[in-house]
């Protein structure tokens, strides 16, 4: 049957990239449809005057997974793409002008700790150890990897959720095994990385630390668009269709299933249709409301949106090696601030940043003796009502005003390429609802079950992929959610 059947997926973000290898590989001829010239949708690439930067995700925190799609295609990991492991992970940089290196050295990281809080450091096996059996659940026994598509596969896993105390909330959770307002942000931070608010994110999350801890974390030589790049590769080889300019227009439902997607004025027949969109704007705006009992218009404005980002893209004519690869910059209004974004969805005064230089490991991402430097800055979704025209160019200046105060000397004066994007370029070139930069808000009334299902309630045949789906956003959650994704296809489309 599988050899017959056609298969379209839209986007070509990691998720529909890795969905289009698992699908071919099963003996669907598939198609990718991608509304820009470009593969890769967040995970794009932009280049200027010898400048190179990725456009969203910038790290590789599970290998495992990442090789789980290579292996699905009938390769690996270490035949198709090098990885280069990151030490330390980030460097973060706190109000008072203490640091902390964080990374998976156990011995370094406590010895860090020790200077702010012993008591702290001697509590790091132990949480770690009980983020063991979280990590296992989810990246071991095939919990995020699976579809959780009905209350009875869900409620096999609260008991354990319950024991493990993962669905308290995170720095809640984290706040019970250290008092150091350091470490308590340096293991409950991780959820901002997928849209996440810290203070009401269950610790589910807790098990990105224990992630990180046993697979590390890595850059791909080349940026992360390099992987984007071994996946098309794979797919072509194995006798996949890319089409890009071809936005999806509309999917086509015969009888209460998808028969058919529509785009750039053609029609492309599909036995089965795999969304990598935004999962709200796919619902609402490519199909037809008559085939949506459950995730009808109303529905959908019901999602909590994730949290979007305010990104520049910096190049400059000298280096700076007061920069790691990763290095983060908190303000001290740090729960406040995290407020101002998520609940009151306002722009504060100050800001917390998250900076990418990518040419700290990787010299021929710019010109020589130059950097590339990626500035994230976490923002309300636009249910703010920010107007990003006039305010963006103000938040620039400032977060360039401050970077150069911090210590980036002469920031401006050097500076040869300054992109940006903001909750708009979110909402326009991505058609993420509100402006979301990670799909619906990873909250615990939006997890497993909760979340938006791999396989459609409304329309048979339709399949989803990405951030907005279970398991969520991040490269590993995507990823997972391809596989996720073929599960169903296989017990739908049986050999």
């Amino acid at each position: 049957m599988r050899a017959n059947s056609t298969a379209v997926v839209i986007g070509s973000g990691f998720g529909g990239l890795s969905a289009a290898i698992r699908l071919q590989a099963l003996g669907f001829r598939t198609t990718i449809l991608e509304k820009h010239p470009q593969l890769g949708g967040r995970a794009g690439r932009i280049e200027e005057k010898g400048y190179v930067f990725d456009a969203g995700p910038s790290l590789v925190t599970a290998p495992s997974v990442l090789d789980a799609v290579f292996r699905a295609g009938g390769t690996s990991l270490a035949e198709r793409l090098p990885l280069v492991p990151l030490d330390p992970y980030y460097r973060v940089h706190f109000h008072d002008g203490t640091w902390i290196d964080y990374s998976g050295d156990g011995e370094a990281m406590k010895a860090q700790m020790r200077r702010f809080n012993a008591a702290d450091a001697d509590n790091y096996d132990r949480f770690l150890r009980d983020a063991r059996p979280i990590h296992q659940a989810i990246m071991l026994d095939g919990l995020g990897g699976s579809p959780l598509d009905t209350p009875w596969k869900m409620l096999k896993f609260v008991p354990k959720a319950l024991r493990l105390n993962a669905h308290l909330p995170l720095h809640w959770n984290v706040s019970r095994y250290f008092k150091d307002f350091r470490h308590r942000f340096l293991f409950s931070f991780h959820p901002l990385f997928i849209g996440g608010n810290p203070f009401t994110s269950p610790s589910i999350y807790m098990m990105i630390s224990y992630l990180e801890k046993s697979e590390g974390v890595w850059f791909s030589p080349g940026g992360m668009h390099s992987v984007v790049d071994a996946f098309e590769k794979l797919f072509r080889e194995l006798g996949g269709e890319v089409l890009t300019s071809h936005e999806a227009t509309r999917i086509e439902v015969q009888g209460g299933k998808a028969v058919a997607v529509h785009a750039a004025g053609k029609r492309f027949p599909a036995d089965i249709v795999v969304s990598n969109g935004d999962v709200g704007h796919t619902y609402r705006d490519l199909v037809a409301p008559e085939h949506r009992r459950k995730w009808t218009d109303a529905k959908v404005a019901k999602i909590d949106q994730s949290m979007s980002c305010f990104l520049l893209y910096i190049g400059t004519r000298r280096k700076y090696d007061n920069l790691k690869h990763h290095t983060l910059i908190l303000s001290e209004r740090y729960k406040e601030l995290i407020r101002d974004i998520f609940d009151r969805k306002i722009l504060p005064d100050d800001f917390s940043l998250y900076l990418h230089t990518s040419t700290r490991t990787d010299p021929s991402l710019a010109p020589e003796g130059c950097e590339s430097i990626y500035v994230l800055a976490p923002v309300a979704n636009n249910h703010s009502g920010i107007d990003w025209k006039t305010t963006g160019p103000v938040l620039a200046e400032r977060i360039l005003d401050f970077l150069e105060t911090w210590g980036l000397e002469d920031l401006r004066a050097n500076i040869e390429v300054l992109k940006t994007a903001t909750p708009d370029t979110f909402e326009n070139a991505l058609n993420s609802l509100a402006g979301n930069a990670f799909g619906p808000a990873p909250t615990l009334l939006q997890t497993g079950y909760l979340r938006p299902h791999n396989r459609s309630e409304d329309v048979r045949g339709l399949y989803f992929v990405g951030a907005g789906t279970h398991p969520g956003a991040g490269v590993p959650g995507v990823l997972l959610s391809a596989e996720a994704m073929e599960k169903c296809v296989r017990e739908d489309h049986p050999e």
